[in-house]
């Protein structure tokens, strides 16, 4: 496991096997990012002859290898681009591909820009989720690890007490975050709703076993209480599995809290498409399906931890969207929690019908405001690509969503819910909603007035995860490949703002 550190001291002087010093694009040319001063001063005027032989561009993420030889204190260097702008997500970006580059290093000094508190936090999360590996199912997982045991940030505001406390709060989400890409890459066959209903239980027990720990209930409503509640979205998802369905419940409610915030996530474990089954190549990655339950989850777990003085109601439905004799058919009518009833046209549209039943649970609660997470439409992923997740809802709640994921490095966009869905969404002539309509366009809006109507008109916003919640190509940045942990960083910050 890798210590972190935060300190004052010179990169050029550190024994550490190896220093990471950023690269800035100017108007005339590559130059040292500030953190590599010392670097800079210890190469002297053999430094730009040295970065121009080695072609350093200092664009974005690239990563150059450079043996000292005696002229700092550690045996290698790594240049790693910035790009042309030095700020926090560059920063984070570049800690990220470090993390992958120093490979068989025992110790590493990061020597990037580090001389605010926001820029401690993300050389911090950087590092870590770059670092980060999922080798659970490899059989030499222990003997092929290159990740080294201690690392050092290095930073000229290292005694100041909010960079300290920078630091050690992201050690915190990015332990959150990793252990949300855990879960999401974890095959579906062993992580199925029961399965995932105990590994919240046994992560809320690890989280308060310590003194003075925070506490998290933690309450698990398995099939016959689903059936007592009369949650018909998630039963009838789920009824096609021979894993019954879930739904799991947390509270964080902390002395003093004047905040209340709700969260609900989609956790469909796999999702096949039901009968409406999808194409053989779609489906393979289906086991990301339950990254937003995974997200809301993790981020309440942070949030405790922290010690935010907000109350936290969250609500986590557990399904396997899977194909049998008992499956639920197209035409079916299912009466949510709460008693709509929704004409079922697709089932490969289960997300909104799980979440219908959390979201009503959660206005029962009468939460200030409603976040709800979810891996929800393809429509999502072809109108914003597969960086960048959208959200809508209220416009309040989806310009501090906004503004949370733009301190978190998480992209998102607004989007819109147009008032012609209203008549597409009650088109159905047999029951109160249609859940789809297999018209080609705007679906992911519909999503989201499908789900607006379970909301009791509460401050709400819907943060569609479809695109950047897995990762399907190489590592960029802090981004590993496969799960990516996505909106646990913003849901923190959105907290954090209501403090």
């Amino acid at each position: 496991m890798t210590s972190y550190t935060l300190r004052s001291a010179s990169p050029a002087k550190s024994k550490a096997d190896a220093v990471v010093v950023g690269v800035v694009q100017t108007a005339k040319g590559v130059d040292l990012a500030p953190g590599g001063e010392d670097v800079a001063k210890a190469y002297g005027r053999r430094l730009r002859p040295l970065l121009s032989t080695l072609g350093v561009t200092g664009k974005a993420g690239e990563v150059v290898k450079v043996p000292t030889s005696g002229a700092l204190g550690t045996p290698l260097l790594l240049l790693v681009g910035l790009g042309r702008t030095v700020d926090a997500d560059a920063v984070r970006r570049a800690a990220g591909a470090a993390a992958r580059a120093a490979t068989n290093a025992a110790s590493v000094a990061l020597a990037l820009p580090a001389d605010s508190p926001e820029l401690v936090r993300a050389v911090t999360e950087g590092h870590a989720l770059g670092g980060y590996t999922f080798t659970t199912y490899k059989a030499d997982s222990k003997k092929d690890s290159t990740t080294p045991g201690d690392v050092v940030v290095l930073s000229p505001v290292a005694r100041n007490k909010e960079a300290v406390t920078a630091f050690e709060e992201a050690q915190i989400v990015a332990r959150a975050v990793a252990t949300t890409r855990d879960w999401v890459n974890t095959p579906p066959g062993d992580f199925r709703p029961p399965d995932f209903a105990d590994a919240v239980v046994a992560a809320g027990k690890a989280l308060g076993k310590s003194r003075g720990a925070p506490k998290v209930a933690v309450k698990v409503h398995d099939e016959h209480a689903l059936a007592e509640l009369g949650c018909g979205g998630i039963l009838g998802v789920g009824r096609g599995s021979s894993a019954p369905p879930r739904l799991v419940e947390l509270t964080y409610s902390p002395r003093g809290a004047t905040t209340h915030l709700a969260l609900v996530g989609k956790g469909i474990t796999f999702d096949s498409g039901g009968l409406t089954i999808k194409p053989a190549q779609s489906m393979h990655e289906m086991k990301s399906d339950m990254a937003g339950a995974a997200a809301v989850v993790q981020a309440t777990f942070a949030i405790a931890a922290l010690g935010l003085p907000i109350k936290v109601s969250t609500f986590a439905p557990m399904a396997e969207n899977m194909v049998s004799g008992s499956s639920t058919r197209p035409g079916d009518v299912l009466t949510m929690y709460g008693g709509k009833t929704v004409e079922v046209w697709n089932t490969d549209a289960e997300g909104r019908l799980v979440l219908g039943d959390a979201l009503v649970r959660a206005t029962e609660q009468k939460p200030d405001v409603i976040l709800d997470v979810a891996t929800l439409t393809g429509h999502m992923v072809v109108a914003l690509g597969d960086k960048v997740a959208g959200v809508m809802g209220s416009q309040e709640i989806v310009d501090r969503v906004l503004s949370a994921s733009e301190s978190a490095g998480e992209a998102f966009w607004p989007m819109p819910i147009p008032e012609d869905m209203q008549e597409r969404i009650t088109s159905s002539k047999v029951a109160d909603l249609s859940q789809h309509d297999w018209v080609r366009w705007g679906g992911g809006l519909f999503a989201g007035a499908f789900l607006r109507e379970f909301t009791a008109g509460l401050p709400w916003a819907h943060l569609d995860i479809a695109g950047p919640s897995f990762n399907s190509g190489g590592p960029s940045g802090h981004l590993t490949s496969g799960g990516t942990g996505w909106a646990v960083g913003t849901l923190v910050d959105y907290a954090r703002a209501l403090v």
